[in-house]
């Protein structure tokens, strides 16, 4: 048995995967030459792939209409992308590109749209679901789109008080969703959401305060979301069922409601020994809801996703290189690389994320486990563990002077969201560069710097040093 980082890999795991394979000792990312790009950029870097961006929204449409077909269903399927995941412009226009919807969370999101009609990105015809518990701006810029024709605009009513603020600042007549509390899992410090109504309380203000306004204001959707996501478990199949049958109880007195919106939670790739079979996931959500649907011999709704991590997290990587070793034990070799996780990646930092780590070059050199250390002054600044595996294992340096790089990968999803882009970083480490990747109006694929290396400058004006 040979010791090479390549032959531990595919020792371990099935190897080369869809979009990660090796080509003369280097890694190719969806076909792309990583080391060429370190060549032309210089570490560290970020960069979006945006034509996977497509692929996954085309992969669930997909299996979603072949599951319709299948069951024979009569409902439509709609896919929404989660704005909240990643609002760069040119993540958000290549997602539409797609025939797709959005989900908004915050005031801010509305002025997005607005930009996006104005660009021609979008027609009043979409369908934005609005979610989150919203202030008096909120309510303003919802309003302010069904007011002015945007028709397929659904305002999600988190509590039961929400619904007086458009009752006074809508026109026209609208169709709103109810967001139903979920049941927490066990291991949470709270037992309920705190997002969404009581399902308990949902009939008896559905009969108080909606059944009779049809004129102004119609129930069209039930949304329900569960912060461990899609997952093959009592806990999903038990909390989805909730809502399916209280959409059949609601049906019966309210026929306007026509949508069940499970909002997002697909997983994504973290480790080389991911396995979820979405196929059989989406299946298995189409028949339930046919099924209790026709038990109850109510119509069956049309079904809302709001997919975020899935739509934008596998088109995007963070790259990194190795810029020191350092022996501080017997048993501990540390990588030390030229960014910060918690600035990068705060996630990994914040909630103990594990994401898709891979070495760039070296993959025939022999391995050995290390730990991996960020450029600032915290001791929590680290990365010591894979999804798969307690242990990271990387290959050695060797004694050529080619650096060792290495690459975060499927990191495309609230990274910078959370870590403020452009903003103040820990210890004023810069945010890296962003690179994009995309196809241009010659339909070449090509590459460019959206955002160079944040300067001191830059940092220095915000702090007030001017």
């Amino acid at each position: 048995m040979t010791n090479s980082y390549h032959d531990l890999v595919k020792q371990t795991f099935t190897f080369p995967q869809e979009g990660i394979e090796v080509k003369d000792g280097d890694l190719y990312f969806n076909g792309l030459d990583i080391k060429a790009l370190i060549a032309k950029y210089g570490t560290p870097f970020k960069m979006t792939y945006l034509p996977k961006i497509g692929m996954q929204i085309n992969k669930a449409k997909k299996m979603f209409a072949d599951a319709i077909k299948k069951h024979k269903y009569t409902g439509k399927y709609y896919y929404c992308y989660c704005t909240k995941s990643s609002h760069f412009s040119f993540v958000v226009e290549e997602a539409l590109s797609h025939d797709i919807h959005l989900e908004t969370s915050y005031a801010y999101d509305i002025d997005i749209i607005k930009k996006l009609y104005a660009k021609k990105k979008i027609t009043k015809d979409i369908h934005i679901i609005c979610n989150g518990f919203k202030q008096k701006k909120y309510v303003r810029n919802i309003a302010y789109l069904l007011n002015n024709g945007f028709k397929n605009v659904i305002p999600i009513l988190d509590n039961k008080d929400e619904l007086k603020q458009y009752a006074t600042a809508v026109k026209v007549p609208f169709d709103l969703g109810i967001r139903v509390a979920a049941d927490e899992e066990p291991t949470f410090p709270f037992y309920t959401s705190r997002l969404g109504i009581r399902s308990k309380d949902i009939l008896e203000f559905y009969v108080d305060r909606i059944e009779g306004y049809e004129t102004k204001f119609r129930l069209k959707m039930l949304h329900i979301f569960l912060n461990k996501g899609v997952k093959d478990d009592i806990y999903y199949w038990s909390e989805l069922n909730k809502v399916i049958h209280l959409y059949c109880q609601l049906k019966k007195i309210c026929p306007e409601l026509t949508a069940i919106n499970i909002g997002g939670g697909f997983p994504i790739k973290h480790s080389l020994g991911f396995d979820y079979d979405y196929e059989f996931m989406i299946n298995e959500i189409v028949s339930t809801i046919r099924r209790t649907c026709k038990k109850a011999r109510v119509p069956m709704p049309d079904i809302f996703t709001e997919f975020g991590s899935f739509t934008v997290g596998e088109s995007m990587a963070h790259i990194f290189q190795v810029i020191a070793e350092k022996e501080q034990n017997d048993k501990e070799t540390w990588y030390m690389i030229d960014s910060s996780f918690i600035t990068t990646l705060p996630d990994t930092w914040g909630i103990g994320e594990k994401f898709l780590m891979l070495p760039i070059n070296k993959w025939e050199e022999d391995h050995q486990r290390v730990f991996l250390g960020g450029i600032t002054c915290d001791s929590n600044d680290y990365y010591d563990s894979e999804e798969h595996s307690n242990e990271v294992f990387l290959p050695k340096t060797g004694e050529d002077k080619e650096p060792l790089y290495l690459g975060f990968f499927h990191t495309g999803a609230y990274q910078d969201q959370i870590s403020g882009y452009g903003g103040i970083k820990h210890c004023l480490i810069p945010s890296p560069k962003h690179i994009i990747i995309g196809y241009d109006k010659n339909g070449i694929l090509t590459d460019w710097v959206y955002a160079k290396e944040q300067t001191a400058q830059s940092m220095l004006k915000i702090l007030g040093y001017k």
